[in-house]
């Protein structure tokens, strides 16, 4: 016995169990998508009511309970951006204020000189070369001594900054008593003078203000200091020239040994550093820390203030003062008003929804998940401000400053763009860069650079199709933050190794957030029923499993798909629908005829059809099971919702009219007592009814269970499946032709109210058929016929 009559023998069986129940008026449907309790959930406004008071909530708690100043990151010459006041008294030592007075203390500690013998033993040194290099001067002849005298004197002047001049050397010539006695002279004046200390405002080398007093602090040959008066150089040139005047009657002698030994005079007063350093040092020892007293509510920052390093220092006594004062702050009346806050920015929030995207404003689980990726994102914020009161950033101020920039502000933005629309995201990146910059304390620099990162994230990933596009999309973010907080830092002075940790910080954190996207989107897509199209695009894969097996076990029916999915994503794409999700529902629109591909037409090409010698109704019934067969396979292998739900509503509740019509024709002939055969489903067996001239049959066996299209996209691949059915049956295919069956299919469908749950308009519906037709066209073009080739 073949298949096919071993099929038609089970469903013969079947038949004969229930021809004699009374078939009721009208058949029950199978239920729809949408019913049942989470239906419910979903269209019920108390729901939506409490969804919306947990969410206020749960965002209030989230960001400000336990929320203060402690932990905001504020960087000396930083521009404050909040005023900030003590929260409570406290005191603490200022290490910012003892060094100062130190410095102060230490600036009025007068420099220590030592006293260098270099300057004299190099005069004293050229002059005995001079001295014994005139002793052949008594044996020259006359004639020579002038020239000896000018080559020992430009010998003696090219030693040192010297300006002798051969008369006066003359003075030390005779090589006698005298001659040692006015060397010894003037040397011994010279040693008195330098013993005392010569100076000179250029070469104090300490404060140059000293050189105008009367007395230095003078390094002692025993290590002591001691302050004792010094000599200027016009001092000394003074006592030199009087004292050779005094002991030298003859006063052309004394003004020539005066020419000579006045290059002696030289600054001997060296500027002793280490010696300088430890009398400071003895000075501040003693100096005790200076203690600062703060009043309750006495402001520490001002705003639009740079942050001096006093400042800095009170705000980290402040943070210690609270880290240790475990008595709660009454904070009723900050609360209220930032429940007030909450509630302004989600009526916002609700009323954008209504304007722009309604539909989102009528499914809680839309809602919900707004809701929950808000609540999360922020609970992520916080967790990062809360970082913050650790130790290690409490002690750590320039780890602290980082924490602003790795907030992961980023995930709900970029969820919300992948799984409902840019606009939408767009006012969640508002409202996250908003209560983000409120938990750092109001700080409008960094709403800014928040708000302008997440614009740049969610342009990267509107209508993106691969999952590397959310991670350049992140990566762009991190980079438009990061330039940001370099212009930032630059306009603030901060320090260079500090901006750039900060840039580091928020690059890192963009990442780390696009990482995380690309992890959770799939369970998001399936806990909320969202699909996006970097998930239908990876459905266009034809090795697909289920696409295969329609390759392979009905072929037809494959490339009637591939037609359908042709016609359904240039109609999507002319009305402004999705495109994707059209292609991807009517690749996978009839694969429950992979079941029985050999009852379906398309899939007929030895010319035998099952259907021939089965019952009408029989038919019928194998035909819409093919629905039930599809939403099984869907199922099986888990197909997003729109796919499903297109799958049971591409036939609506269309009238299978072949089977229908061969039903009727059945019904007008006598029945046949003879025919093994059963009385077909849905019709009276009694000879009464035989009479009527005008026989009724029940169509409910011949419809499909639906229910009708809902959404654009399942009402545009509707038309496409029976359009691409009747443009094949047509013996020529001209544009008018196309356009006949066009509008004779789609006037009919409305007729039957198959259109009546959709929201298509009648401008789109125009626009659909044009689609059509333009696609028809192209796709069913003819060729010429070639010449046969000669033999």
């Amino acid at each position: 016995m073949s298949s096919f009559a071993q099929f038609l023998a089970r469903l013969r069986a079947a038949y004969a169990a229930t021809a004699s129940q009374p078939i009721p008026a009208r058949r029950r449907q199978a239920a729809a998508p949408g019913k049942g309790l989470a239906a419910a959930l979903d269209s019920s406004r108390i729901a939506a009511v409490a969804l919306f008071m947990a969410t206020v909530a749960a965002i209030v708690l989230v960001s400000f309970v336990g929320v203060t100043n402690r932990t905001l990151s504020i960087l000396p010459n930083q521009v404050a951006s909040v005023r900030i006041v003590a929260a409570v008294p406290f005191s603490y030592e200022s290490k910012v204020k003892t060094e100062e007075a130190r410095v102060r203390l230490a600036e009025r500690v007068p420099p220590v000189y030592r006293v260098d013998p270099a300057p004299l033993r190099r005069f004293e040194l050229h002059l005995n070369e001079l001295v014994a290099s005139l002793a052949p001067y008594p044996g020259l002849d006359p004639a020579q001594r002038a020239s000896f005298l000018a080559e020992n004197t430009a010998l003696y002047n090219a030693r040192g900054p010297y300006r002798a001049s051969p008369e006066d050397v003359a003075l030390f010539a005779a090589a006698d008593v005298a001659s040692a006695k006015l060397a010894d002279l003037g040397l011994g004046i010279l040693r008195t003078l330098h013993s005392q200390g010569i100076t000179a405002p250029d070469d104090l080398g300490g404060d140059k203000n000293a050189a105008t007093l009367k007395l230095l602090q003078i390094v002692r040959p025993d290590g002591a200091v001691s302050a004792r008066p010094v000599d200027t150089i016009e001092d000394a040139l003074t006592y030199l020239r009087v004292t050779l005047a005094a002991e030298e009657p003859d006063r052309s002698r004394a003004a020539a040994l005066y020419r000579i030994f006045r290059d002696g005079v030289r600054p001997n007063l060296v500027f002793d550093r280490e010696a300088s350093r430890a009398r400071e040092a003895e000075a501040v020892r003693d100096v005790r820390p200076v203690l600062v007293s703060v009043e309750r509510g006495q402001s520490l920052i001002e705003p639009d203030t740079r942050v001096s390093l006093e400042q800095f220092e009170m705000l980290e006594a402040h943070r210690r003062a609270l880290a240790e004062n475990t008595s709660p702050l009454d904070e009723t009346t900050r609360l209220a008003g930032r429940i007030l806050l909450v509630l302004a920015m989600l009526a916002a929030s609700l009323i954008y929804i209504r304007l722009e995207d309604p539909e989102t404003l009528q499914s809680n689980s839309r809602l919900a998940l707004l809701a929950l990726v808000v609540v999360v994102n922020l609970a992520l914020v916080r967790g990062t401000y809360s970082l913050g009161s650790l130790d290690y950033f409490l002690e750590n101020s320039a780890a602290a400053s980082l924490l602003p920039y790795m907030a992961p502000v980023l995930i709900a933005p970029i969820i919300v763009a992948l799984l409902i629309d840019a606009g939408s995201a767009i006012f969640m990146a508002l409202f996250l860069s908003i209560f983000t910059s409120v938990i750092w304390g109001g700080r409008l620099d960094l709403l800014v650079l928040e708000f302008l990162a997440t614009l740049v994230a969610v342009h990267g990933v509107n209508h993106t199709r691969r999952r590397n596009r959310i991670l350049r999309a992140a990566l762009h973010a991190g980079l438009t933050l990061a330039v940001g907080v370099v212009l930032l830092g630059l306009a603030e002075r901060l320090p260079l190794p500090a901006v750039l940790k900060q840039t580091a910080a928020g690059l890192a954190a963009a990442l780390l957030c696009g990482v995380l996207v690309v992890g959770l989107l799939p369970f998001l897509e399936n806990l909320f029923k969202r699909t996006t199209d970097i998930t239908l695009l990876e459905l266009t894969d034809y090795n697909h499993p289920l696409l295969r097996l329609m390759q392979m076990e009905a072929p037809g029916t494959y490339h009637h798909s591939l037609v359908v999915a042709q016609l359904s994503e240039n109609a999507a794409a002319a009305i402004g629908a999705n495109p994707l999700l059209a292609r991807v529902c009517a690749l996978f629109h009839d694969i429950g005829k992979t079941a029985k591909p050999h009852y379906f037409t398309e899939n007929q090409h030895d010319g035998d059809n099952p259907h021939d010698d089965a019952n009408p109704s029989l038919s019928a019934l194998v035909i819409k099971a093919h629905v039930k067969d599809g939403v099984d396979l869907a199922i099986r292998h888990k197909l997003p919702r729109p796919v499903i739900d297109v799958i049971q509503q591409h036939h609506g509740t269309t009238l299978i009219r072949y089977f229908y019509q061969r039903a009727l024709q059945a019904l007008r002939r006598k029945p046949d007592t003879n025919s093994p055969l059963p009385p077909l489903l849905g019709v009276s067996s009694d000879p009464a009814d035989s009479d009527r001239s005008a026989p009724a049959l029940p169509d409910q066996t011949y419809r499909y269970d639906g229910p009708r299209p809902r959404f654009k996209e399942s009402a545009i691949i509707h038309l496409a499946d029976a359009i691409e059915a009747a443009a094949r049956s047509l013996p020529k295919v001209t544009p008018q032709h196309l356009d006949e069956i066009i509008d004779q299919i789609v006037r009919e469908r409305m007729a039957d109210g198959q259109l009546d749950e959709s929201p298509l308009t009648f401008a789109e519906l125009t626009r659909i058929k044009t689609s059509f037709q333009h696609t028809l066209v192209n796709m069913l073009h003819g060729r010429v016929a070639y010449p046969a080739a000669k033999a």
